[in-house]
């Protein structure tokens, strides 16, 4: 288990996924809604074997830094990776707008606000 606080483990995936050409990358907060996590990232990939490339890039850089993966799902599509309290989603465009989590954790941030 990593000693790190949350930003620190937030800038790590991030960095991993940036240096790897990941793109439009985003970090939810969520420490106040009620959802099963208390940050998300979503990142794009660049399609096909890229998504599960991202992946193992995530784990083979954050392992040795303490970072515990719990489960994963993985895809050429879409990978949903779930370290505790972070979850990665890595997918491709196409996916990432079909199914707009990005509008769904917002409501989800939004109602912490009220």
């Amino acid at each position: 288990m990593t000693t790190k606080s949350m930003d620190e483990r937030i800038d790590a995936i991030v960095k991993v996924l940036d240096e790897k050409k990941a793109e439009d990358i985003e970090v939810f907060n969520l420490d106040n809604a009620d959802y099963i996590a208390k940050r998300v990232v979503i990142a794009n990939s660049l399609g096909g074997k890229h998504t599960g490339a991202l992946f193992d890039h995530l784990k083979n850089e954050l392992k040795p830094q303490g970072e515990v993966f719990l489960g994963s799902d993985v895809s050429d599509e879409w990978v949903v990776a779930d370290m505790g309290d972070i979850l990665v989603h890595i997918m491709i465009p196409q996916y990432r707008q079909r199914y707009s989590l990005e509008a769904f954790l917002s409501e989800l941030t939004a109602k912490k606000q009220d």
